[in-house]
């Protein structure tokens, strides 16, 4: 369940691993924040403040866009996603086969 905003990319990585693990899928920013809402979002928040999220995906190499209509955004992924169990902080993380192997977790950053 996601209970703040800093884990927001741990979980919209967990949604595209789950969900569009294909880098010949598409999928929106619409599409995850919705999955997101149902996975116990902050109900605060609105896809406007998912923006930043999406940035650093993009930044980090994971994601790349193909598409925008207003706050819509289309994207696919580079090359698939794959989990790692990250042993310095415990969690499962997801990263796309061309990104660095470095725990996206902003409170550990350790090499995987």
């Amino acid at each position: 369940m996601v209970s703040g905003t800093g884990d927001v990319p741990m979980k919209i990585r967990r949604v595209i691993f789950e969900k569009f693990n294909d880098p010949n899928l598409r999928f929106t920013n619409d599409e995850v924040f919705e999955m997101l809402r149902a996975d116990g979002l902050e109900s605060s928040l609105t896809i406007d403040d998912m923006e930043p999220h999406f940035k650093q995906l993009r930044e980090e190499g994971l994601i790349r866009p193909i598409a925008q209509n207003f706050t819509t955004q289309w994207f696919k992924i580079f090359d698939t996603v794959k989990r790692y169990s990250c042993k310095s902080c415990g969690q499962e993380v997801y990263l796309g086969r061309l990104e660095p192997r470095v725990c996206p977790n902003p409170q550990c950053k350790a090499a995987l």
